[in-house]
C-alpha cells in the first residue's frame, strides 16, 4: 500500500491515495481557527507546524499563511486592551519565525455596539489578502492544491478563481454546530472537505 497515508475523519481513518507529487499551500483564517479550537475543543495548545503539515498531507507543504488582526485598542487603550494586544503580538511574531510560515495582519475596525451593548468589530483586508495570495500562487503554477481553513463565504470568489486555474481546494472547517459551521455555498464549492475532529486535534497537540 505504498503511497497511501491515513487521514482521520470523524473519528475514522480512511486511506487517501493521492501521490506525493503535489504541492500544497495552507491558508488559515486565524479568527475562525480560534473559535473552532475554543468552542469545539476547549482551547487546546496546538503545534501550528503540525497543523500545517496535516493540512498539506500527503503533499509537500509550500508554505502556510496565517491571517488575523491585532486586537482593537481605544485611545487611550485600557490596561486590559494593552495586555491583549501585547499577547497577540507576541504570538504572531513567534508564528512568523516558524519554517515556511507567513503571517498576514489585517485591521480590526470598531463599528459601535450591538443591541446588548457589546462592542462590534469588523476585520478589514483579511479576505482580500487571502484571495490575493491564493490567486497569485495558483496563477503562477506554484501549487497544485490549496488547503483553506475558514468558514467565510467572502472567500468564495477566491476559491472559484483558483479552481479555474486547475488547483484542487480542500476546505478545513469546524463542527456543524451553530457559529462553527462553514458557509454552505463554500462547503459545496470545495473539492474536498475536512472537519477538524478531536482525533485530528490529538495529532497536533504541543508536547
Amino acid at each position: 500500500m505504498k503511497g497511501l497515508r491515513p487521514v482521520g475523519v470523524a473519528g475514522l481513518f480512511f486511506l487517501i491515495g493521492r501521490s506525493f507529487s503535489g504541492v500544497t499551500a495552507a491558508f488559515l483564517d486565524g479568527g475562525y481557527l480560534e473559535k473552532v479550537l475554543r468552542f469545539d475543543h476547549q482551547e487546546p495548545r496546538i503545534d501550528f507546524q503540525k497543523l500545517a503539515q496535516l493540512m498539506a498531507r500527503p503533499d509537500e507543504l509550500l508554505r502556510a499563511y496565517y491571517y488575523h488582526c491585532l486586537p482593537y485598542q481605544s485611545n487611550p487603550p485600557t490596561e486590559e486592551e494593552r495586555h491583549r494586544y501585547a499577547a497577540r503580538h507576541r504570538f504572531t511574531t513567534a508564528l512568523s519565525f516558524l519554517p515556511r510560515f507567513e503571517v498576514r495582519l489585517g485591521q480590526l475596525a470598531y463599528r459601535g455596539q450591538s443591541i446588548t451593548g457589546e462592542p462590534v468589530f469588523q476585520q478589514k483586508r483579511v479576505d482580500c489578502m487571502v484571495g490575493v495570495d491564493m490567486a497569485l500562487l495558483a496563477g503562477k503554477g506554484k501549487i497544485t492544491n490549496a488547503a483553506l481553513f475558514t468558514g467565510d463565504s467572502d472567500l468564495i470568489p477566491a476559491v472559484e478563481a483558483v479552481k479555474r486555474e486547475g488547483v484542487l481546494v480542500t476546505l478545513w472547517h469546524g463542527s456543524f454546530s451553530p457559529g462553527m459551521r462553514p458557509s454552505r455555498e463554500l462547503f459545496e464549492m470545495a473539492d474536498e472537505r475536512r472537519e477538524l475532529t478531536s482525533d485530528l486535534v490529538a495529532q497536533i497537540l504541543r508536547p
